[in-house]
């Protein structure tokens, strides 16, 4: 299982970005996949997931309307859309996925419940 996460930039405080992530391996309507960060000398922070089977869709306080997580099941490929973004935002953001569907019938914002991890794609908000 591979995760290849991309989309990240430099935005200003107040815009928007799109990120991406491909996964290979394994299909992605048939896992739960999370999103999370982290920044500089902080710990990692669960930010939202997707359901496997019918998507239903879970996000942290920090994040819960502003960002919107998706996915693409022909291009097998998981998005976060992330509008109003501001300065506390800046970090490195990755995609998982969770292999514990027959568990969990609901993905978890817990990252101990993920096994497979993406690179990481930076993400700087300028104030």
């Amino acid at each position: 299982v591979q995760l290849q996460a991309s989309g990240g930039g430099l935005v200003q405080h107040g815009g928007s970005l799109r990120l991406s992530c491909f996964v290979s391996g394994v299909t992605v309507n048939y896992q739960h996949i999370g999103w999370f960060r982290q920044a500089p000398g902080k710990e990692r922070e669960e930010l939202c997931c997707i359901s496997s089977e019918d998507g239903g869709t879970r996000y942290a306080d920090s994040v819960k309307g502003r960002f919107t997580v998706s996915r693409d099941d022909a291009k097998n490929t998981v998005y976060l859309q992330m509008n109003s973004l501001k300065s506390e935002d800046t970090a490195t953001y990755y995609c998982a996925v969770d292999m514990t569907r027959f568990v969990n019938s609901r993905c978890l914002l817990s990252s101990g419940n993920y096994d497979y991890w993406g690179q990481g794609t930076q993400v700087t908000v300028s104030s």
